[in-house]
């Protein structure tokens, strides 16, 4: 297969352009539709003419459906874009790119989505489906998993697909609540996904920045005291990489407390902890749920990152773990290799 994929780009490099353009076209109506032509155009960056003639080709092949509303995919057309996905993964060389960031960063797994959610919203949808999809696959009865909050975690909830019946699974929030977007809290999106496994789920009601007097007043509530002696017990953890400056607003961090991460080297942050880009911590802050000591002894951890501005805390987190599995970008993964080659040059 990588034979022939090699020799289609040598010699019809022009199907290899086309092929991508279709695809993503075909996958952007279906993440979208009903949606019209000018708003795709919009969508894609790309002019009206080229969208029309190659809404076109794709309707004549019975892969869309053009209707008063907008277009939609047909059935077909879905699942040529479920066809597609280890095709363009193979066209593009994730693959080599996966054992390339395994090998550098020295953790278990590496998934690689095709494509930059720095310049494409969906992408985050596309990594959502992938996270969706390993979490079931590994999955048994009686496990515990845990999960943060955080839009790319929300996007995981939502592409989980609906289980039939009932499993043996306790979904928990790996942390308290951080923001006032209700759909992005731990607590919501660990309830969505139990509901999605057909499992049960427990809520920490708790902010997750926190002072420490009021955080062991709220320790010593016996639903409180519960749930975080559970998560010690976490099986599988799902987590999104935060980086260090935006996490520390989100956080309301005072100005000069940032200005001290930002001139200490932080890049990430995780589990109440700020670290910079060899995993060593630069600060540390009091939370609610999952400690650093307990993300070091779960099973299987999986970090959700995106795009080339996250590709320092990627770095930095992925030290604190050896058998993490990493699903990103191929933006992400490209801008690590960058600065682990230039590190590498300079010292």
């Amino acid at each position: 297969m990588k034979d022939l994929l090699e020799l289609q780009k040598k010699i019809i490099p022009e199907m290899t352009e086309i092929l991508e353009k279709r695809y993503n076209i075909l996958r952007n109506i279906y993440y979208n539709q009903p949606i019209g032509r000018r708003a795709l155009a919009n969508s894609l960056n790309v002019g009206e003419r080229v969208i029309r003639t190659e809404v076109n080709i794709l309707k004549q092949h019975g892969l869309l459906e053009i209707e008063s509303m907008g277009m939609n995919v047909t059935e077909e057309g879905k699942q040529i874009i479920d066809d597609l996905k280890e095709y363009i993964h193979r066209l593009k060389g994730l693959n080599s790119l996966e054992q390339a960031l395994e090998k550098e960063l020295n953790i278990s797994n590496v998934f690689i989505v095709p494509g930059n959610s720095d310049m494409d919203n969906l992408i985050i949808k596309d990594i959502g489906k992938i996270t969706s999809a390993f979490i079931k696959k590994i999955i048994k009865d009686g496990n515990i998993i845990g999960i943060t909050g955080g839009t790319t975690m929300a996007q995981v909830a939502d592409e989980m697909d609906q289980e039939k019946g009932n499993r043996d699974i306790l979904v928990l929030p790996a942390r308290g609540g951080l923001g006032k977007n209700v759909e992005t809290q731990a607590n919501n999106i660990a309830a969505k996904l139990a509901q999605k496994l057909g499992g049960n789920y427990k809520l920490l009601h708790v902010p997750d920045n926190i002072e420490k007097d009021a955080l062991a007043t709220l320790l010593s509530i016996p639903e409180i005291k519960e749930v975080v002696d559970i998560i010690k017990n976490i099986n599988i953890l799902v987590f999104g990489i935060g980086r260090a400056d935006v996490m520390a607003e989100r956080r309301h961090l005072t100005n000069e407390k940032i200005n001290d991460l930002k001139n200490n080297g932080a890049v990430a942050e995780a589990f109440g902890y700020y670290f910079n880009t060899k995993g060593e911590i630069v600060c540390e802050t009091s939370t609610v749920g999952l400690s650093l000591f307990d993300f070091k002894n779960i099973e299987t951890v999986i970090g959700v990152a995106s795009g080339e501005e996250k590709a320092e805390a990627i770095i930095s987190i992925s030290t604190l773990h050896k058998n993490m599995v990493l699903i990103t970008d191929e933006g992400a993964a490209k801008k690590i290799l960058e600065l682990v080659d230039n590190a590498t040059i300079s010292s």
